[in-house]
């Protein structure tokens, strides 16, 4: 793996690049999300205690409206037994003018009747026909008989509709008593409980300890139905707690008893009404949080990618710098080599030249030599032999001492004429057929000749390389305007491919394997940048490459 890795140093960026992005999202991302969460359950449990407290509130306070509503009516009828006399009671217009004195004072009153120890209806005032029905037998009477006073349930009795009875008892002198017995309409507790219902999915009602209801119900049924869940336990106060019912949801259910009355008093907040306001807090953090991650996301990748593609170019100029280095003292040695080599060969080709000469001449001076013909025309092979090594040796020579940077006008046509006549050898091996293009209009240009012969000689060996056997290169040369000129070179090889493409000029790379050293090209951008100019290409698989190299006619930096 590692050594994969090192052969391939675009892993190696995406690597650090992946790496670098993951390290950075963990410790900017993990703070931001635990303290959104933090922020959330707290929020809830700060919620669920307000919104807890706000329901206590209203139940404590219709739980004491509901005992102040019932103590008021008790003490009314009992001011009443009090204050008026067995006869007054039993008088019917009497018993009429205190209802109407009742119902203007107090609400909720249907019936005022008065009844004799034995149970029988003696008077009776209201929209029923009571009088003379005997009680007796009946729960309430035998309550009131024992406490003094009664609040009764919800319960249908002779008048065939749910109503509540309210009594209270006077003893007289001779150990008998009497009891003065009020009906109130159901209809005004529910009034008194409709303050705990204006939650959307909220429910208030009255049950008995008996389990029965003594109001409707928004979820468990109408008056006088079974209520289908355990009754409460007794608590003197108002209790309110949270519950999950089997769905996962939060509901707040508090209850509390009506003290004097058979009467509890139970409130159910659905999850809907306690979740609103939750929900609403949870889509804010939820977006609050999407958007921070989504923003942190961008800088990350922005920075990390831009942290990277600097590292990487610090290093690829550190390497180049390197590579440049070893290449020129490379060339240098090449160089030097090839100076002396030519040199070496110069001194036999003097001779050689100069014998042959001799020869020539003493050929020429006899008229009688037979083989006068044969021999000139074998000096004459060996003279123009003796040039071309002249001019190759002259060429490797010329070549050689450009080491160092030397500004001289240079004849482009010339030039690349000369460079390929390096490379003629290799063109007539391989049946590539070169041609030349170039305007008439095209200048000279003030330049260095040897770093240029090096820039157009790694060019046209990569360009040899990629063509196939009886391949073309075409070379043109033009002037683009009065100080830029453009010398192209297009070869009909196997081309480039666009994964490869971008990565050409970098140093050690090459698609050549163990015939390439990657520097060529390399070493040829770097130059053309030196020299003020300009270098790209342009390849398609199957169809060549061309690379486009624009010169200053004349470069400030020299």
């Amino acid at each position: 793996m590692e050594k994969n890795i090192l052969k391939n140093p675009k892993f190696r960026y995406q690597r650090l690049w992946i790496f670098s992005m993951l390290i950075m999202c963990v410790v900017s991302l993990t703070p931001l999300i635990i303290l959104t969460f933090t922020n959330y359950y707290q929020y809830e449990e700060v919620h669920t205690v307000e919104f807890t407290h706000q329901v206590t509130q209203l139940l404590s306070g219709t739980k004491q409206n509901l005992e102040f509503f019932l103590r008021e009516r008790i003490s009314a009828l009992s001011f009443i037994i009090n204050e008026k006399s067995f006869d007054e009671l039993a008088d019917k217009k009497k018993l009429r003018n205190l209802l109407s004195n009742l119902k203007s004072s107090f609400d909720g009153f249907i019936d005022l009747g008065l009844i004799d120890s034995r149970g029988n209806h003696l008077s009776y005032v209201g929209p029923y026909e009571l009088l003379g029905k005997n009680y007796k037998d009946q729960e309430w009477f035998e309550e009131v008989t024992l406490q003094g006073n009664f609040v009764s349930d919800v319960f249908m009795g002779f008048r065939k509709f749910p109503h509540i009875v309210i009594a209270v008892k006077h003893e007289i002198e001779n150990g008998d008593f009497y009891v003065l017995r009020a009906t109130l309409n159901t209809d005004i507790l529910n009034d008194k409980i409709h303050s705990l219902m204006y939650w959307p999915q909220s429910d208030a009602f009255l049950i008995n300890n008996e389990g029965t209801l003594q109001t409707s119900s928004r979820f468990y049924g109408k008056i006088l139905e079974k209520y289908p869940l355990q009754i409460p336990p007794f608590a003197p106060n108002a209790v309110v707690k949270p519950q999950h019912d089997a769905e996962g949801n939060t509901n707040i259910v508090g209850y509390a008893y009506i003290q004097q009355s058979p009467f509890i008093l139970i409130v159910n907040k659905q999850s809907v009404d306690y979740m609103a306001n939750l929900f609403k807090i949870r889509n804010r953090l939820m977006w609050f949080l999407g958007i921070s991650i989504i923003f942190i996301l961008l800088v990350i990748f922005g920075s990390t990618t831009f942290f990277v593609k600097l590292l990487r170019k610090s290093e690829l100029r550190q390497a180049k710098a390197l590579h440049d280095m070893e290449y020129t003292n490379k060339m240098a040695s090449i160089g030097r080599l090839a100076a002396g080599v030519a040199h070496e060969i110069n001194n036999p080709l003097a001779i050689i030249n100069e014998k042959a000469g001799l020869l020539k001449d003493f050929a020429s001076l006899k008229p009688d030599f037979n083989y006068k013909d044969k021999v000139l025309q074998g000096v004459d092979s060996i003279l123009k032999s003796v040039d071309r090594c002249s001019v190759i040796t002259h060429r490797l020579l010329g070549f050689a001492k450009r080491m160092d940077i030397i500004t001289e006008v240079i004849d482009l046509e010339l030039l690349l004429k000369e460079v390929t006549g390096f490379l003629e050898r290799e063109a007539n091996l391989h049946n590539i057929n070169i041609d030349f293009h170039f305007t008439e209009d095209l200048p000279c240009i003030h330049s260095d000749r040897g770093q240029l012969q090096q820039v157009f000689l790694n060019i046209l060996t990569n360009a040899y390389y990629a063509v196939k056997q009886g391949g073309k290169i075409d070379i043109y040369a033009k002037k683009l305007d009065r100080d830029e000129v453009e010398i192209t070179i297009a070869d009909t090889g196997v081309g480039i491919s666009e994964e490869h493409l971008e990565h050409i000029f970098e140093p050690f790379y090459t698609t050549k394997g163990k015939y390439g050293t990657g520097l060529g090209l390399s070493i040829t951008y770097g130059i053309v940048q030196k020299l003020g100019g300009s270098i790209s290409v342009k390849s398609k698989l199957g169809e060549g490459t061309k690379f486009s190299v624009h010169l200053p006619i004349r470069s400030k930096d020299f």
